[in-house]
């Protein structure tokens, strides 16, 4: 009891202090005399979402600020126009408001609107060829489900294709692909970190989305390495086909989120109605993903695995795609991208950690050859020449 005490004493005399601070007006004696009253407010207002119906424009508005904001006007393409906000008044910190502004757009052309706030801080966002955002209806949910099915299911299942190919050859050239694949992972998970920091710029900074990222990584990779372990210890590793099957299952889930991810950027292309971004994006990762498949059929290419097993791993690692462009197409926030990304970071790096390990292990030589660093850079390379196109 004594020792469950001196372990809440210290929480809770800390606790004190802060609830006063965060409840009170005055919480700090003589804060007046040494901190001006009148000091101008800081203003941070993120237009969250855009959506575009006929003669209407809807935004969604966040405070990222520490002080609250009150929406006074608002300009579109340099006139002054009338609008509704809800909830009225004044947007406190971290509140989210949605404005209507009853305006006759025209499709095709660029719409610049500015939020002037009570104090006279302007905010701007302009939305390039407006068209109409797409609402919520079977033909349209399907149309997302159809393009996550070609940029992930499809390019992941022709990847398993490899797996005659892998399984005929020998044990040195086993070992090149084994590494190309580490190469491949690497890759992917460096790619994933950069995509979530893009999107954390995009997010409100009180949201700390370098600390989503940072937790979401961690809590993948943590969470595979330790269910790796237990069946490895509960085998004693003597189960070579189920310690290969396991990595090859990390890798699909690994990929999955990292899939899920270029769903989410392919579906909010379309909902910012950019068709041409969309149609480039669908070719780029069709391309780009068909390498995915040699991570999750190279650990069991010397193992019988079933068709049933290998097509379960490819529909894991190409079905969240799916998923992503339903969220990307409909209710996208970027910091929802930067924790799929960072989990999916977290997952692709421990299975690369996973593979490299299992070089080592049966021999350190094996892990530095000559085939397993030359796999290793064209793995890279691979993935560099693949990702121009989506670049391009």
């Amino acid at each position: 009891m004594r020792k469950a005490i001196s372990g809440v004493v210290p929480v809770m005399l800390l606790a004190i202090p802060v609830v006063i601070i965060l409840v009170s007006n005055n919480p700090i004696p003589f804060s007046q005399s040494v901190i001006v009253e009148d000091r101008p407010p800081i203003e941070e207002l993120i237009i969250q979402k855009i959506r575009l119906a006929p003669n209407l424009i809807k935004l969604t508005v966040v405070n990222d600020g520490p002080d609250p904001v009150e929406v006074r006007q608002l300009l579109v393409n340099g006139g002054y126009w009338a609008f509704d906000i809800a909830p009225k008044g004044p947007i406190r910190r971290l509140e989210s408001a949605a404005i209507h502004i009853e305006y006759p757009w025209n499709t095709g052309d660029d719409q610049h609107i500015t939020i002037v706030t009570s104090t006279g801080v302007t905010f701007d966002v302009t939305v390039p060829a407006a068209v109409e955002s797409p609402t919520f209806d079977l033909r349209y949910t399907g149309f997302l489900a159809f393009v996550g099915f070609l940029i992930g299911v499809v390019p992941v299942l022709i990847g398993l294709l490899w797996f005659p190919f892998i399984r005929s050859l020998k044990s040195s050239w086993h070992g090149f692909f084994l590494a190309l694949t580490v190469g491949l992972l690497v890759f992917l998970g460096v790619d994933s970190i950069q995509e979530a920091l893009e999107l954390v710029s995009e997010s409100p900074n009180s949201l700390n989305g370098v600390g989503v990222l940072v937790l979401g990584f961690s809590f993948s990779f943590l969470a595979l390495f330790y269910v790796s372990r237990g069946r490895s210890s509960a085998r004693e590793q003597k189960d070579n086909k189920t310690k290969h099957r396991l990595i090859a299952f990390s890798a699909a889930l690994g990929i999955g989120i990292h899939n899920l991810g270029e769903g989410l950027a392919v579906g909010s292309a379309f909902a910012l109605g950019n068709i041409s971004l969309g149609a480039t994006l669908i070719v780029g990762f069709m391309i780009h993903n068909v390498t995915e498949g040699l991570p999750i059929v190279t650990p069991v290419a010397k193992d019988k695995a079933k068709a049933t097993f290998l097509a379960g791993l490819g529909l894991l690692a190409g079905g969240p795609a799916i998923i992503g462009t339903w969220i990307g197409g409909y209710a996208f926030l970027p910091i929802l991208g930067v924790l799929f990304l960072g989990l999916g970071a977290g997952a692709i790096f421990q299975v690369a950690f996973e593979i490299a390990a299992y070089l080592a292990r049966e021999s350190i030589n094996r892990l530095f050859s000559s085939h397993a660093v030359a796999g290793y850079l064209a793995g890279l390379v691979v993935m560099y020449a693949t990702g121009l196109i989506i670049a391009g």
